[in-house]
């Protein structure tokens, strides 16, 4: 008879971060404050004021100026953030450290805002506004890729789904309206979905090249089919927008009503999707059991929940979303479709889906992140800083590059992400 030892494993605590990390990081926070002290503290006489107006272009809704001096605001900045890094590099915020991240993120934009419009003014709510709406695509991509990655499929695809359900949608709106192209775009994502679940479920593909394969897929076939029809004949691209609609009583909240609650339809939805997303995928019984298909699908599928069905299930939901996203580049941005038009915006939705930890409120926050980069171009070109705008251009890239190689550090993905389930 022979007895069996139970060897004790090692875990970790619950937002554990590893010293390495937690140097880097703290040295990364250092470096953040040392960029405001050195390119905009250094460089500001004492004398300058800054004025960031806070009533958006075209708004009813007045709210005074915010004016102060350039300098101290500077300074307070470069302190808080060098204050930050020390007690990162000392004791850490342990599971913070991204949130910690996106603030300095914050700090430094506003660093450099403040820095640009000294002795001049810059309209920050309109800043603002334009970083909401170019949220939308992004949020709605990271969002996308959470309902999949959630359930235990990778979703690299979300860029082709896009722009697939762009070209759909302003077809279709063109020989309708614009509500039957949303519905066309949803179903255009909805069958992309159901064709990543088939190649990574069914056929056991490979979840990055079956990603891959419709991205190339969608590139080629939209820039096709727009070559040939939509440049030949104008009334197939010429689908409309829809308008923007003011929410009663909260637009006209000072300052913060404009830039939230005075949008077109997709802003609302991205902010309805956040919240049914957060509640149904940790507060439901369906979202304990999609989450369970992608952390232990043998644990679920011994307590009876159908895998791979939950997988086919979430994949479809998470096309849905991504060709919502794909609708706004035509149908609530441009009113028109443009070959490539994505320009990668799928690809930084999955940035800002990482970057959130799978998580939606998260990914809102990143791409709001990623939004004002993205909308900081033309604004600072109006205050003629010597900086090139197509250098500007990058910055969503950048920050999605930085995101990508590493700088967020050990998240915490599905456990089983990317493995397809066999059920024995």
């Amino acid at each position: 008879m022979t007895t069996t030892t139970a060897v004790p494993t090692k875990t970790r605590e619950i937002g554990y971060v590893s010293p390495r990390r937690q140097r880097v990081m703290g040295i990364i926070f250092l470096l953040m404050a040392g960029v405001i002290w050195y390119f905009f503290s250094r460089t500001t006489s004492s004398s300058m004021i800054t004025t960031f107006n806070m009533s958006p272009g075209g708004s009813d809704v007045l709210t005074p100026d915010l004016v102060f001096e350039t300098l101290p605001v500077l300074n307070t900045l470069a302190f808080i953030s060098a204050g930050l890094g020390a007690y990162q590099l000392m004791r850490g915020f342990k599971g913070k450290t991204n949130l910690v991240l996106g603030i300095l993120a914050g700090f430094l934009m506003l660093a450099f805002l403040s820095w640009g419009a000294a002795d001049k003014s810059l309209n920050l709510a309109g800043l603002l506004k334009v970083a909401v709406v170019r949220s939308v695509p992004l949020t709605l991509g990271a969002l996308s890729g959470i309902l999949c990655e959630r359930s235990g499929i990778i979703n690299i695809g979300i860029e082709g789904m896009m722009l697939a359900a762009a070209f759909t949608s302003t077809v279709t709106a063109s020989l309708s309206n614009v509500w039957v192209g949303m519905i066309a775009a949803i179903i255009t994502g909805a069958g992309f979905g159901w064709l990543l679940a088939v190649f990574s479920i069914k056929y056991k593909v490979n979840q990055i090249v079956s990603g891959t394969v419709i991205n190339i897929f969608a590139t080629g076939l939209t820039s096709f089919l727009s070559a040939k029809f939509l440049q030949k004949y104008a009334y197939l691209n010429s689908p409309g927008q829809f308008p923007s609609w003011e929410i009663p009583l909260l637009s006209k909240i000072p300052f913060f009503g404009p830039i939230l609650f005075n949008h077109n339809i997709f802003v609302y939805t991205m902010f309805i999707l956040l919240i049914v997303l957060t509640v149904a995928l940790f507060h439901t019984r369906w979202g304990l059991r999609l989450r369970s298909a992608g952390e232990h699908p043998k644990a679920a599928d011994t307590l009876g929940i159908n895998v791979n069905r939950t997988r086919y299930m979430a994949t479809i939901l998470g096309g849905m979303v991504a060709g919502i996203g794909g609708a706004y580049f035509t149908l609530g941005s441009v009113g028109r479709f443009d070959e490539v038009m994505t320009a990668g915006r799928g690809f930084i939705g999955l940035a800002a889906m990482i970057f959130g930890n799978w998580m939606p409120s998260g990914a809102l926050g990143a791409g709001l992140l990623f939004g004002l980069a993205d909308s900081l171009a033309g604004k600072l070109t109006i205050l003629r800083i010597p900086i090139p705008p197509k250098f500007l251009e990058m910055a969503p890239y950048i920050v999605t590059m930085v995101v990508l190689a590493g700088v967020v550090g050990r998240t915490t993905p599905p456990a089983s992400e990317g493995i397809p389930y066999e059920k024995e």
